[in-house]
């Protein structure tokens, strides 16, 4: 039997004011929600977060009941009466922690000139994006965000857009992000730190970069030309061109996968991503690479395995 949807989010209108210090953030989000059969019911997911319950209204509605099943990381809403069809916003104030755990919006540890310092990283594959703002965390759900974060001026704030502007007031600056083509939650991504980068560009000029740790860009310069080098060959050969206008990629010091292939902003372990081919010269980092390639070109030849196709 189909599960029944009664309503569904198309666009997402985020605010995060991460503080790298206290490992605290706050936020706000304004969901465009589709209602499109009778309910008084809205079912969507966080966890983990501080939801100010005076703040919620969906239109000019307040909820009559607001109930989390922790257990699910769901959040129900309910109303006095039925809602109206069509899109209505949906909105809510929320602050959480940047925990420890390499998932959701979470904090990096990093050296700066001798004193270690916090980032703030995002990790959202599967179901982590309930960690970070109040949202349909399901892939099926795809909507656009667009995005803005408050943060100290002197650090870089990546996301999976480019920035759209950024105003400045004293310490603090604003960066509001181009709004994003629709996509499930998990491909959200936020990176907040002092970074430097190397930076590149296709043959259709679309600007790539990789960002490290500031002192560490010339270990991503191995990085950068596969990165250039792959988004050529992959429009080439599947006629089809990078459909985003930048793409970023960046090393993190505390990353629990390899890699995570948000829109715009792919985030890496950082000795999966960063090379140095100096380090150890009896370190053959050339015969490494080919040893992992040889590799995977095995792993691809299984039956288990298929061809990507147009």
């Amino acid at each position: 039997m189909a599960h029944k949807i009664f309503a569904a989010p198309r666009r997402y209108e985020l605010f995060l004011r991460p503080d790298l210090v206290a490992c605290t953030f706050s936020g706000s989000v304004s969901i465009s929600v589709a209602v499109s059969a009778p309910t008084r019911f809205l079912v969507l997911n966080a966890l983990d977060l501080s939801v100010n319950r005076a703040s919620i209204r969906f239109q000019a509605l307040e909820p009559t009941e607001v109930v989390f099943f922790k257990d699910d990381g769901v959040l129900v809403l309910g109303f006095a009466k039925q809602l109206p069809l069509g899109e209505g916003l949906l909105k809510m104030d929320f602050n959480g922690t940047l925990n420890d755990q390499m998932r959701g919006f979470y904090r990096s540890k990093y050296q700066y000139k001798g004193k270690e310092r916090n980032m703030a990283v995002t990790q959202f594959e599967s179901v982590d994006a309930r960690r970070c703002f109040p949202c349909w965390d399901e892939p099926a759900f795809k909507a656009k965000f667009k995005l803005t974060l408050e943060v100290p001026s002197e650090l870089v704030a990546l996301s999976n857009m480019p920035v759209a502007n950024a105003t400045f007031a004293g310490p603090i600056k604003t960066v509001r992000y181009q709004e994003s083509p629709p996509m499930s939650t998990y491909l959200v991504a936020i990176v907040v730190g002092l970074f430097e980068y190397v930076e590149g560009m296709t043959t259709k000029g679309t600007r790539v970069r990789v960002y490290t740790q500031i002192g560490k860009s010339n270990q991503g310069k191995f990085a950068l030309d596969v990165g250039v080098k792959s988004l050529n060959l992959y429009k080439d050969y599947f006629d089809t061109p990078y459909p985003l206008p930048k793409l970023d990629m960046i090393a993190i010091p505390d990353f629990a996968a390899g890699a995570m292939e948000n829109y715009g902003l792919v985030t890496y372990r950082e000795m999966s991503h960063l090379a140095v081919d100096s380090f150890f010269p009896q370190w053959n980092i050339w015969t490494q690479f080919l040893d992992s390639t040889t590799t995977a070109l095995r792993l691809d030849s299984l039956e288990a395995s298929h061809p990507i196709e147009n």
